[in-house]
């Protein structure tokens, strides 16, 4: 398969390394030092799943260098999407498919405003890992991929694409119901993001003391409440199989959006906390935690505020 790496990040360069060291035809889309590390040395993999070094590997800085192709691996920012949706034409061809791989749950009908809808299937990625340095990835745990057409059919380019993930070595699942694996991990990650970022927490320290406990499991209550609304077709056992999962996380376990407030970068909060508030307000469902999350982390929204900046570089 021709396959374009939209965002070679984490997530995109351990999935294109992956699919490219079994013989698909592979280009990522870089830019800045990662891209001149791969143009220079290639891409690298650190994972307990085997390291992995491609020496040569097909890079570029912009859609037009590569042409149409199957299958694009769409994993920007929240972000960044609507600016780089803009941009996909030049890989659109008759059958081509974008996989989105953002978090949240919006990012299929942002990318379908500018390649059409049957240009689109919504995907889920459930791995951890990030750029070390340009060129290097490093993988901590989990691979797999959750895709589907917007209308629930097993399409033969999903399929192809299924087949090259397995002959990869990584967990693909072609999903009937996109809808429902997407929610499924906007119902966690929406949570865990926002409440991590909003208490400067660990996961380890919102589970051992009652209070944020329990208000992190009425946040996962919001959540599948608003879902619910929606008609999406959620696990009976959701709320079950989170709170094992959350139990099963290492407690020193961060979210992105934590390390990213940290860090004074950007927040994808308004498609996370903050689509849970706005979706509730569509469909009725009162948000008030999510709601407290939204305004609390707005302020820090696209980075460390002017004020605060200034202040931690005085002397």
């Amino acid at each position: 398969m021709k396959i374009a790496i939209f965002g070679s990040g984490g997530v995109g360069g351990y999935f294109g390394g992956r699919l490219a060291a079994a013989g698909e035809d592979v280009t990522f889309l870089a830019r800045g030092a990662h891209l001149t590390a791969l143009e220079a040395d290639g891409l690298h993999i650190q994972s307990p799943n085997g390291d992995l070094h491609l020496p040569k590997v097909q890079a570029a800085d912009r859609p037009q260098a590569i042409g149409p192709v199957d299958v694009v691996l769409f994993t920007v920012k929240l972000y960044d999407v609507e600016a780089s949706a803009a941009t996909l034409a030049p890989l659109i061809g008759p059958d081509t498919v974008v996989i989105t791989l953002q978090n949240g749950v919006d990012a299929m009908d942002m990318v379908a405003k500018h390649v059409g809808d049957r240009h689109v299937a919504g995907g889920a990625a459930y791995i951890v890992a990030v750029i070390d340095k340009p060129g290097h990835i490093r993988h901590t745990t989990a691979q797999q991929l959750v895709f589907g057409e917007r209308d629930g059919r097993r399409s033969d380019r999903l399929a192809a694409f299924e087949a090259a993930g397995i002959r990869a070595g990584f967990q693909a699942k072609a999903t009937a119901d996109v809808q429902a694996d997407l929610w499924t991990k906007f119902v966690r990650l929406a949570t865990w993001s926002g409440m991590t970022a909003a208490t400067r927490s660990t996961l380890g320290v919102l589970r051992d003391h009652p209070e944020t406990y329990e208000m992190m499991l009425a946040a996962i209550e919001e959540v599948i409440a608003v879902g619910h609304a929606k008609q999406v077709n959620l696990p009976a056992d959701i709320m079950e199989s989170t709170i094992k999962l959350m139990q099963g996380f290492p407690p020193q376990s961060k979210s992105s959006q934590l390390e990213d407030l940290e860090r004074g970068r950007r927040l994808e909060l308004p498609w996370l906390s903050g689509a849970v508030v706005r979706i509730g307000k569509e469909v009725g469902v009162p948000t008030p935690i999510h709601g407290f999350i939204n305004a609390i982390l707005t302020p820090f929204v696209n980075g460390l505020p002017a004020q605060a900046s200034a202040k931690a570089g005085a002397p």
